[in-house]
């Protein structure tokens, strides 16, 4: 079975389905696809499969033309019909795992795709898991799910294997095609497929390591790591701000420091689809071994109070110019959980908004990228545009996003204070109205 994959994939003969066209599964489809590797895309929502199959882009890090081109030349494809699996050598899975109402890992994605996936998988096949999750998900249950449903025997029928996706949405230097890859198979013949498949497709290093354990914990490990560092930072922004101090002033003091720092910067608190979640994954786990990780939970409380603590701000603020926040108007700059995308997965600033209406303030949002929101069912529309006349009809504006292609200058020349959570701020030449975080 080895040699045999090896070869299709020299020849670039193998087939690849990728299951979830997301932010991660969409741009890897679109890079097999570029390396000549027919390439089909599976979906559960309609709108993703038509629009794909259409050529029309919807993920920022995809590049319009290179998606038209593969349709149009028939290398790339989507569908909703889990029966293409059964002409597919290799399948990677990329959709989400997000958390349940208690915290918890969901990985409701993860076991119904594998499900599907071995009604219809045959032998000879690779199957890849992308999706951020808990250790020991590849082997405790997704190889369990595989062999009992399609009745196949992992290592002798088919490969299995974890690789951790390192999608950094809206980042111009690292994209899907040149980020370092890290592969565990369940077999050392399973890691080498994989890893040969990948450096088949991609121009970044391919790592090998021992399992997909160890894949699945440095996963954990990267996000944990920018995590407690930020919550570290954040908790330095609260005291910093007791004492009259400017934490952002004290960082790039620091930055200057030419080893053992890394610079982090406070927030009102964390965006995205891995680092708000994976520690509560690695946490969840950790207490099936009787281990508490303090460090970890510590730095998820201090992140998780950020919403609230910018709101608690927000009120002082509004006490100087004796206003309460019952009933201020408040504008809210940024949605997105970090500048210049359209992402607004598991945003703080959400949470900010929430917590402003729990406090009786009258809530406005602007987002250049992002014109409505959905959340707990209800969709949320932002300002179609914001001017000086705009700004002048808000009690405060709160500043929760840096994008780069709003004008500050213009705000803060219109508005009557200025919480501006992310520093973006800093360069402007009055700041009489604006507090920093």
């Amino acid at each position: 079975m080895k040699n045999k994959l090896l070869g299709k994939i020299k020849n670039k003969n193998i087939t690849v389905g990728v299951i979830g066209l997301g932010y991660v599964g969409l741009p890897l489809a679109v890079e097999k696809a570029k390396a000549g590797f027919k390439t089909t895309g599976f979906d559960i929502q309609k709108e993703k499969v038509s629009m794909v199959n259409a050529g029309k882009n919807y993920i920022g890090d995809v590049v319009d033309s290179d998606l038209s081109q593969l349709v149009k030349t028939g290398m790339l494809k989507a569908t909703n019909d889990f029966g293409f699996i059964k002409d597919i050598d290799f399948i990677a899975i990329c959709v989400p795992t997000p958390l349940d109402r208690h915290q918890q890992p969901d990985i409701t994605y993860v076991k119904q795709s594998v499900e599907e996936i071995a009604r219809h998988m045959t032998k000879d096949t690779v199957v890849v898991l992308e999706s951020t999750t808990y250790p020991g998900t590849t082997e405790e249950l997704v190889k369990y799910i595989l062999e009992d449903v399609s009745g196949l025997e992992c290592g002798k029928d088919f490969y299995l294997a974890f690789s951790p996706e390192r999608v950094d949405p809206g980042n111009r230097i690292y994209k899907t095609s040149n980020t370092p890859k890290v592969i565990g198979g369940i077999g050392k013949d399973a890691t080498e497929v994989a890893a040969a498949m990948y450096r088949a497709v991609l121009n970044g290093e391919v790592l090998e390591v021992s399992s997909p354990a160890v894949a699945e914990m440095e996963k954990i490990l990267e996000n944990t790591y920018r995590n407690v560092n930020i919550a570290l930072v954040n908790e330095l922004a609260m005291l910093c701000e007791k004492m009259g101090i400017n934490v952002w002033e004290v960082i790039e003091a620091a930055k200057t420091k030419p080893y053992g720092f890394q610079a982090f910067y406070p927030g009102p608190g964390l965006g995205g689809h891995c680092i708000p979640l994976d520690p509560y994954y690695l946490s969840w786990k950790a207490r099936e071994f009787g281990f508490h990780t303090s460090m970890i939970e510590s730095s998820m409380m201090i992140n998780d109070r950020m919403p609230a603590y910018c709101v608690e701000r927000t009120s002082k603020i509004l006490n100087k110019s004796k206003k309460a926040l019952n009933g201020s108007n408040i504008l809210v700059l940024g949605i997105a959980y970090k500048q210049d995308i359209d992402d607004y997965r598991e945003s703080p600033a959400i949470s900010v908004i929430e917590e402003l209406e729990n406090n009786f303030a009258k809530v406005d949002f602007y987002d250049p990228y992002i014109k409505e929101y959905k959340k707990n069912g209800r969709i949320n529309k932002g300002l179609s545009e914001i001017n000086g006349s705009i700004i002048q009809l808000y009690d405060l504006i709160m500043i929760t996003t840096a994008h780069t292609n709003v004008d500050y200058a213009m705000v803060q020349e219109n508005a009557k204070v200025i919480f501006d959570t992310k520093n973006v701020t800093k360069n402007l030449d009055v700041r009489e109205n604006i507090e920093i975080l």
